[in-house]
């Protein structure tokens, strides 16, 4: 009778052993692959710099092609000059040399 007990007692321990092991396991993958593991969270936080990076240098253009846009509206050269460059305009008395090598 002591014997099965103790046979009894023995396989509940080796199945809580067991058990706990195998919880203990997939507590452990969970944090590390789950839907908000460590490496998700990583990815998300990197996501969010370049996000904020792209975003900083979207603001910098920005600013830029306000001030250009102010100076247009204010400044008649510089929309003659803008136009020479973008369009390739040109007084009629003036001609055009084009650099390849640029």
């Amino acid at each position: 009778m002591k014997k099965n007990k103790e046979k009894k007692n023995r396989v509940r321990k080796k199945i809580m052993i067991g058990s706990i092991g195998f919880i203990f396991l997939v507590l452990i993958i969970t944090t590390f692959f789950g839907k908000k593991g460590l490496f998700e969270v990583y990815r998300a936080k990197k996501r969010q710099n370049d996000l904020v990076e792209e975003i900083e240098k979207m603001r910098e253009r920005e600013k830029v092609l306000k001030e250009e846009i102010e100076l247009l509206e204010k400044d008649p050269k510089a929309v003659e000059k803008k136009a020479r460059e973008k369009l390739w305009m040109m007084k009629s008395d003036e001609i055009v040399i084009v650099d390849d090598k640029k």
